[in-house]
This record gives structure tokens, sequence and C-alpha cells, in this order.
């Protein structure tokens, strides 16, 4: 039987343990250029006793940037930042790979350079609002990608890729979860194309699986994991077929070989069915709510639900959490308010069982 402190091959990268740090923005990329900063190695470095760590979401490309200070991959200042990420975290024998997200239709001009404005698949604007350097803001109308930038997408997200591994990462997690392009591809409400990249469930998932095809050729399938949250309605999305969407799409990506599958979890039923699925590791965030995944998710890997599990909350309190999870605590309550932005407050100050 599998037990989350259990060390683990990861397509060739050696995990301490099955415990996973989750991708999680904290918008503190106050660098020029949206550049990594020294107290962002710093956090992360704190956090290298996780088996494996994968960054907050990082933009492949100018236009998609959703949120304000977050950090990219698309230019050399940034990778040369984010050298310093990488190297804390491996001194301290850490394992790192950088998410790439895309926020699609999730953003605002304010946050765009040149009279950018997002972009989806389909000119379908989101409810709700965003922060913006000017406040709160309503999501505007998003430009639809034509098929040339369809393309071009496509390939900005290899070259990140490919600028993740010069940058010292062990390897990159496409995000096509929550909302963002990716997943704005998959849904029914933001995709409404009728070209090679809508309308039936295998249009649908192309935009999906030419990403990944494209990234694990640009940086090795070993080196590639991607994120999905079947029928996640966050960021206004509506999924009325997941039933049939992703289990198409996990058939279409596993001759890939990726390193990992990434589940945000919805239901336990397709999570068992996308498990069957899938040839490879899987890595599942379980759904919880309204309680953040805690020390019981671990059982999900002693049962073979999950090979990993991926803990978001109690990683932003809680530096050395493999090791509160070993002692099933204490642990450290998260403070919300110093999630997005700010200093070390919040960040960097959480406490050690140790200290």
């Amino acid at each position: 039987m599998a037990d989350a402190f259990d060390s683990y091959d990861l397509a060739g990268a050696k995990l301490a343990n099955r415990i996973v740090m989750a991708p999680m923005t904290r918008s503190r990329a106050y660098g020029a250029g949206n550049t990594p900063t020294d107290l962002m190695a710093t956090y992360y470095a704190q956090r290298a006793s996780a088996g494996l760590i994968i960054t907050e979401g990082t933009q492949p490309s100018v236009v998609g940037q959703g949120y304000t200070n977050t950090p990219g991959l698309h230019s050399d200042e940034q990778v040369e930042a984010w050298r310093k990420v990488t190297d804390a975290v491996h001194a301290e024998g850490g394992v790192i790979f950088a998410q790439l997200m895309h926020s699609g239709r999730i953003g605002h001009p304010s946050l765009l350079p040149d009279d950018l404005i997002p972009v989806a698949p389909s000119s379908v604007k989101a409810a709700g609002q965003l922060h913006t350097h000017d406040g709160m803001q309503d999501f505007v109308e998003p430009r639809e990608l034509t098929a040339e930038e369809v393309r071009a997408t496509v390939a900005d997200f290899a070259a990140a890729a490919r600028n993740a591994i010069a940058a010292g990462f062990d390897g990159v997690e496409i995000h096509g979860a929550n909302g963002y392009l990716v997943h704005q591809f998959l849904s029914d409400n933001v995709n409404q194309r009728t070209d090679e990249w809508g309308g039936s469930v295998e249009g649908r998932i192309r935009f999906a699986v030419e990403v990944a095809t494209a990234v694990s050729e640009a940086v090795g399938a070993e080196r590639t994991g991607i994120r999905l949250s079947p029928a996640n309605p966050y960021n206004d999305i509506t999924e009325t077929n997941a039933g049939e969407v992703y289990p198409a799409l996990v058939a279409a990506l596993a001759p890939l070989g990726l390193a990992y599958l990434h589940l945000v979890e919805g239901d336990r039923e397709l999570t068992r069915t996308l498990r069957a699925g899938w040839p490879g590791t899987f890595i599942l965030n379980p759904a919880t709510h309204p309680q953040p995944t805690g020390p019981d998710a671990l059982a999900l890997i002693e049962d073979g639900t999950a090979d990993l599990v991926s803990f978001g909350a109690l990683f932003l309190a809680n530096p050395d959490l493999p090791a509160r999870l070993a002692t099933e605590g204490p642990f450290n309550t998260p403070d919300f308010s110093a999630a997005f932005g700010g200093d070390h407050r919040g960040y960097t100050d959480y406490p050690t069982l140790a200290a």
C-alpha cells in the first residue's frame, strides 16, 4: 500500500514524498516587467519539503496576463529572475514545476500594454469583476482569437515552456482549469466557434491537446503536466457535458506520455473514471469545500484514488506542511487578507514547527 510520505519517481524526477503544493496566485511579482523577486524565492524555498511545488500561474505571453503583479515566462528578464527561485528551491532539495496560465477573457485592458484587450475562443464577456491597479473593474468583452492567433497562442505556450527549462524549472504544468483560456475552449458558454476548435467534443478539446502536444515536443513529455477542473463553474464557466468532454480529452492526451494529470475534483465518480483512463501519474486536488484539504486526504493515496495529493490553502500558512501532516498538526491558519499582493506579511512570515 502506498504511503503519502514515500518517495516517488515522477517521470524521472525524484520526489521526496507524494505531497504536492498546488499552484496559487500570490500577485507579488513586483520586479520590472512582471519578474519574480527575492521575496518570491524565499517563499518557494520555504516550501521545498513538498514532494513537488507547482508555481503560481505564470503568463506565457503579454496578453495572457489576467491579474495584477503576476509573473511571466515570455522575456529574457523573466527567465533570469526565475533562476533565483529555482536555484533557491533546488538548494533545499525541492522539485519545482512552473504553471503556464493564459487567462484568456479573465483580465482587463488596464493590465495590458499597447491597447491590447483580453482574448478568448469567442467574444463572450464573463460575468463579474476583478481587481486592477485602479480598483475593481467589470470584465470586458474579449476579442475572439483568429485561427492564426490560436496557432500562435499554442506556440506561445511552447516558447514559455522552453523558457521555463532555461530558468531551471524541472518541468511545466499547463493550466487547463478554473475558467482560464484552455478551459474556455473546453466550455459550452465561452466557446461558440464553428471552426476546428469548436462545436463538437472533438473540436472543443482540440486546443488543449494541441497545447499539450506542442509543450511536450518543446521540452519533453516527462517535463509536462496538465491541470483540469471538470464542470468547475469558476470564472463564469458552463460545462453541461463534462462527463463526455473530459474522458475524451484524457483519452486524447494519454498517448502523449505526459508526466502527470492534475485534477481539481468536482465529482468523485468522474474522478474515478478519469483515473481509470489515465495511464500515468494522477495528482488529485480533492473536493473538500468549504474546508481546506487536510490530513484526511492522504488516505486517497493509500486507497489508490490518486498517486499524489495537492494542497492549496494549508501550504499558504504552513511552509513545512509535510512535517505537519505527518503529525496531523498543529496547523497555522492562513491570513487570506494577505493572500494577494502585499509584502512579507502573510507570505513568508509563517512559523515552522521547529520554530
